[in-house]
């Protein structure tokens, strides 16, 4: 017979007590060194791309108060700031995506 003191065995545990799993690591390829400069790469085109859609959104934007000031009213279509010399070209949008216009409201959006 073995007798111990201030110890804990296995046996001696509560019935209810569960053991908690150690924590897992979890593999992602963020963790891969070996894939920093395409993770680093893929990053920055993102961040373009973002950069890109912020900057073409506030010159559309600016060019339609300028349209506004001058008109006394919003244009009817974004078109209407190039025809009108407001704009010299409307950009393209992000890939996948649409330039969302409310005559309205003069406010311009992706979608």
């Amino acid at each position: 017979m073995l007798v111990g003191c201030g110890g804990s065995s296995e046996s001696a545990k509560k019935p209810n007590e569960k053991k908690k799993p150690a924590k897992e690591k979890a593999s992602s390829d963020d963790d891969n060194p070996l894939l920093a400069p395409v993770n680093y790469v893929g990053a920055v085109g993102k961040a373009k791309r973002t950069s890109e859609k912020k900057a073409n959104l506030a010159n559309i934007q600016n060019a339609i108060k300028q349209f506004q000031a001058v008109e006394g009213r919003y244009p009817k279509t974004l078109p209407e700031l190039v025809k009108e010399g407001y704009y010299s070209k409307i950009p393209a949008p992000p890939r996948g995506m649409r330039y969302v216009y409310n005559p309205k409201t003069g406010q311009v959006g992706v979608k």
